[in-house]
Order: C-alpha cells, then sequence, then structure tokens
C-alpha cells in the first residue's frame, strides 16, 4: 500500500505537521510505504484558467505539479493536512489542489477512468479557534478535491482549539489520534 501525505502548513515542526507524521507512522506500522510532500518547499503556481487541460487532461504550466500528479494517482491512501487560515485550507495546499483541474478535466470532461476506486482519503486539520463551523468549508473543498482524483473521503482527524507550535503535545489524544487513523487506514 502506498500512503501519500501532504503537508499543507508552512510550519514545518509544528502541530500540523506533527500530527500528519503520527499518520504516516501509523500507516507504517501497517506495513504501507509512505511518502511526504511538505506543499511550502514546492513551486506550484495557482491555476491561470488556461483550460489547456480540457484538450488532453495535462496542465500546460509547467513545475513541481508536474510529479505530484503521478503521485497522486498511484497512492492508495492520501492525506491532506493542513492548518486552518481564516476558516480554510493554507494558499499552499489550496493550490496543490487547483491544479488538479487537470485530474478533474480527465475524469469528468475527457471521460477517463480514475485509477481504482478502492482508494481513500482522509483529512487532518487544525485550528486556533474553537468555532462551531470551523472545518465546514474545508471538508468540502476536499470532499471534492478527493472525487476529482478517484478518492473516497473516509476519514477525518479536526482539532480545534490548538495555536502554539508543539501545543499540540498537551492535546490529551490528538496524537494518539493521528497514530490510530494511519493505522486504520492503512489496514483496510
Amino acid at each position: 500500500m502506498k500512503v501519500l501525505g501532504i503537508m499543507g502548513s508552512p510550519r514545518i515542526g509544528g502541530n500540523t505537521d506533527l500530527l500528519l507524521d503520527e499518520a504516516l507512522r501509523g500507516a507504517e506500522s501497517q506495513g504501507a510505504d509512505t511518502e511526504k510532500i511538505v506543499v511550502d518547499k514546492l513551486k506550484i503556481s495557482p491555476c491561470r484558467e488556461y483550460y489547456g487541460c480540457l484538450r488532453d487532461g495535462n496542465c500546460v504550466i509547467s513545475d513541481d505539479m508536474d510529479d505530484i500528479y503521478l503521485k497522486l494517482l498511484e497512492a492508495d491512501l492520501v492525506i491532506v493536512a493542513s492548518p486552518m487560515f481564516f476558516y480554510g485550507l493554507t494558499a499552499q495546499v489550496k493550490a496543490l489542489i487547483d491544479r488538479c483541474q487537470a485530474l478533474w478535466a480527465r475524469r469528468y470532461v475527457l471521460k477517463q477512468s480514475p485509477p481504482d476506486s478502492t482508494r481513500k482519503g482522509a483529512f487532518i486539520a487544525v485550528g486556533a479557534t474553537k468555532g462551531k463551523q470551523l472545518f465546514d468549508g474545508s471538508k468540502l473543498t476536499l470532499k471534492y478535491f478527493f472525487e476529482a482524483i478517484g478518492v473516497d473521503y473516509a476519514d477525518e482527524l479536526l482539532v480545534r482549539g490548538v495555536d502554539k507550535r508543539g501545543d499540540i503535545k498537551k492535546h490529551p489524544t490528538a496524537l494518539q489520534d493521528a497514530l490510530e487513523l494511519g493505522k486504520r487506514l492503512a489496514r483496510g
């Protein structure tokens, strides 16, 4: 099993990063091969609506997304992790998602079948506030993103009220919850 972790936070070693690492560790404990992409370290231009993808399913912009498309399609499990910025995903991970318009075009315009439909996706998110609707918009974005790449939204770990770097270590269950999420998803 191939597990792709997409780290959408610009804060390396921060709360989101620690949770994603635990989820990947959980998946590895079940025999999965894992890879972590730190989106902030990549060169990903935003979607420019050139619509070249509508012709052949490929984006006309050439940057680090060229390698990401294949990884997204080969992964059995995709875990997207992001802190909440103004009740939404970070700009870094949103740019990656928006550039998957090319994969959307393959599926819905060009009618190309996505990979095996048993692939799963999970969302890990951390937000400083405790707002009731803190994750609602981001969950909807992830559901449509996963659908476009042929992945079922299967699980989530959403943590409210955590902000300062490393504060997730003080949360009573979050790191263990992330480890269990990775194990559960890798077991199928």
